[in-house]
């Protein structure tokens, strides 16, 4: 998961924690208070109407008492009546109950009785919950009456129920603000961090080139790019020291090596025994190993240095070249060298003086280790060419230490010549251009070199994208004849 997506959904949950936390108790407060106020708004209003009432109970004020328990509804949105002191309707806001018996009725009898009531009950005839509160009308300091003021209970609900969406509509207002403004908190945060990740990228891939801002993001952030900024300038100084000095070194090895070539040239011409030509024969074999050597390390060191171009190419061709050119070293070493080339194998994408290099490494390790009078294959297979021999294989425990620089491996050790860099310098033009090389045991004795190479794009304009596009620029040392 992405720094920036993990910084919002953190923002999220802290938001939504802080939202719930505040927003529930706060609906479950103003949900009481609205039913605290609604019973609070019915006991006043019917004390009002009780004290009002007092002296309206005289049949000669039914119609003031009429108008006043009228008002006195149309207040508190409910029902209001007016009984004696026997629970008999002398007024009624609906109309329809004057005359009618309500001392039965709970609220009222207790009223009747000289208390206060308000009770919740649901009423048959209306199939409803009520709030019904009744208070006693004093006269004479006696009970002389009541007043019963009935609400209907889902209208508090429904004023409950708007008053919580209201709040939840603003909660998801502010939620949504919230994420808004996390969201840039997390770019801004993130966006420094993105772009040391591409930089660190671009180094992977050789560019010691890039720089990151330090500018921009916490003072940790600044602190991190300057550091990366100073490693990267480091490294490219500590690169730039080495290759000097490899092909410093490489130039003025030549010098002597030429020398001693032609001192040992000319001892050769004036004539010695056959015990002395024989071991200057060898010197002058050590000579040319030492060069190729020499040659190798200049190879290795400017790895990444330029970056060659690729284009499309048939394995097939690139595998029929290799034997053109291998063929008369297989011949002087007693062995057959082929070319094998599958019909459907499709275009690569690579440089091909750089794939004829990594490829002649390979052939010239199988050449070098075949057993005698045996053959050697190159075959071109869909997206790769294999090398295979008859030689005495690769143990298991050495299949990835023969690509370290230097490491001949057992069968190595016990054969001729060779410097340890063939196989290095395959596996580094390899990954150059996006490929890889790898080494096997072959089924029935032997080994299996294998170079995979990127595919073609369908569009010959356009190059695939490699993992890492730079390579050597020198070119491939002349194959021994």
């Amino acid at each position: 998961m992405r720094l920036r997506t993990r910084l919002l959904l953190a923002l999220t949950y802290v938001l939504l924690l802080a939202v719930i936390s505040l927003g529930l108790p706060l609906a479950l407060s103003l949900r009481s208070r609205v039913d605290a106020e609604v019973r609070s708004q019915a006991e006043s209003q019917a004390d009002l109407v009780a004290a009002t009432a007092s002296d309206l109970l005289a049949p000669s004020q039914r119609g003031r008492l009429d108008r006043l328990v009228s008002t006195a509804a149309a207040d508190v949105r409910g029902r209001v009546i007016v009984v004696d002191a026997d629970g008999r309707v002398l007024a009624d806001s609906a109309g329809s109950g004057r005359g009618a018996s309500y001392g039965t009725r709970p609220e009222i009898a207790s009223a009747l009785g000289g208390r206060r009531s308000q009770i919740r009950r649901h009423s048959d005839s209306l199939g409803t919950d009520l709030l019904a509160t009744a208070v006693p009308i004093l006269g004479s300091g006696r009970t002389a009456g009541a007043v019963r003021v009935t609400q209907g209970v889902d209208e508090v609900g429904r004023a409950v129920r708007r008053i919580t969406i209201e709040l939840a509509l603003l909660a998801a207002l502010v939620l949504a603000l919230g994420m808004a403004a996390g969201l840039l908190i997390a770019r801004s945060v993130a966006r420094p961090i993105v772009r040391l990740e591409d930089a660190a990228r671009r180094v992977a891939d050789g560019d010691l080139s890039v720089r990151v801002p330090t500018d921009e993001g916490s003072a940790e952030q600044r602190s991190l790019a300057r550091s990366f900024n100073e490693m990267t300038a480091r490294l490219s100084r500590a690169l730039d020291r080495q290759r000097e000095f490899v092909a410093d070194a490489s130039h003025q090895l030549r010098t002597p090596l030429t020398g001693v070539r032609l001192r040992v040239e000319e001892a050769q011409a004036l004539g010695v025994s056959p015990a002395a030509a024989h071991e200057l024969d060898g010197a002058e074999a050590e000579v040319d190993r030492m060069a190729q050597l020499v040659d190798e390390l200049l190879l290795l060191s400017r790895a990444g240095e330029h970056e060659l171009p690729a284009g499309r190419l048939v394995l097939g061709d690139v595998a029929a070249r290799a034997a053109e050119r291998w063929t008369p070293v297989a011949a002087a070493a007693g062995l057959e060298l082929t070319a094998v080339a599958g019909d459907a194998a499709p275009a690569a994408w690579a440089p091909a003086a750089e794939l004829d290099r990594a490829l002649d490494s390979l052939v010239e390790n199988a050449v070098r280790y075949a057993s005698p009078a045996t053959a050697v294959e190159i075959a071109a297979l869909a997206g790769a060419i294999e090398v295979r021999d008859r030689g005495p294989g690769i143990d298991p425990a050495e299949r990835e230490l023969v690509w370290e620089r230097f490491h001949r491996g057992r069968a190595g050790r016990q054969a001729s010549g060779g410097t340890g860099l063939g196989l290095p310098i395959a596996r580094e033009l390899a990954r150059g251009w996006g490929g890889e090389a790898t080494l096997r045991p072959r089924p029935g004795g032997g080994a299996i070199a294998r170079l995979d190479v990127p595919p073609a794009a369908p569009d010959p304009g356009r190059r695939p994208s490699p993992g890492r596009r730079r390579s050597p620029a020198t070119a491939p040392p002349e194959v021994p004849a």
